[in-house]
């Protein structure tokens, strides 16, 4: 027992041991929660991405069913048009306007708007 009592050395050879094992346990949880706040990242991006496209879809479709609507009502009109046209007591004031025909018996009068009490 003269070296000294057993177990003496060992001290610094387990502070040496610990030493490296808590490096290795810190750049593995640094390195683990990076790659946890890399994907997170990514997955966050996507998600935002994916919303956008959402967003744009929903005003393109609004845009194109406040479009058909308007064609629909265009249609409608058209339709009376062709309708009123189409009989020969419907199409009488487009001859008279558009034409400047009349029937016989009939004649055309332009009225021209007042003139104004300045000149």
């Amino acid at each position: 027992m003269a070296k000294g009592a057993p177990g003496a050395d060992r001290k610094h050879a387990v502070k040496r041991k610990t030493q490296a094992p808590l490096v290795y346990r810190l750049l593995g949880r640094v390195f683990t929660t990076f790659i946890a706040l890399l994907i997170f990242g990514l997955v966050g991006v996507q998600f935002a991405r994916v919303i956008r496209d959402n967003v744009a879809l929903a005003r393109e479709l609004h845009a194109t069913r406040h479009e058909i609507s308007a064609l629909q009502a265009r249609r409608r009109w058209q339709m009376r048009e062709l309708r009123r046209l189409s009989n020969p007591e419907g199409a009488v004031p487009d001859i008279h306007d558009r034409l400047r025909m009349t029937r016989p018996n009939e004649a055309i009068i332009f009225v021209s708007p007042a003139p104004s009490p300045a000149s």
